[in-house]
């Protein structure tokens, strides 16, 4: 599957902003898929994830604030950030695999698209 992200930007503290990430193939539906982001000098990190049949799992610092969806007729998934920090911005990538498992670890993430950069000012 092939990701492409979009909807990066630069915000000021307290917006929002909507990333948006379209999937090619036609099982989807079938992947666990995500988001992980990776500020300057820090390792990239697990954002949100979401089951094919739609368990999420959030990082603590996003809990609240971010809401990870996906739309399996478009081959989309989303990432509504409300509340943005200085501490949000990053490189953001959204992420697919088949196991929901293997989207825990970066190293276990099989497949990776370009990714959106965030910026939030303080």
């Amino acid at each position: 599957v092939q990701l492409q992200a979009s909807g990066g930007g630069l915000v000021q503290y307290g917006d929002s902003l909507r990333l948006s990430c379209v999937a090619s193939g036609r099982t989807f539906n079938s992947y666990a898929v995500g988001w992980y982001r990776q500020a300057p000098g820090k390792e990239r990190e697990l954002v949100a994830i979401m089951s094919s049949g739609g368990r999420i799992k959030y990082a603590d610092i996003v809990k609240g604030r971010f809401t990870i969806s996906r739309d399996n007729t478009k081959n989309t998934l989303a990432l509504q950030m409300n509340s943005l920090i200085p501490e949000d911005t990053a490189v953001y990538y959204c992420v697919a695999d088949h196991s929901y498992s293997a989207l825990w670890q970066k190293d276990g993430v099989h497949y990776w698209g370009k990714g959106t950069q965030v910026t939030v000012s303080s």
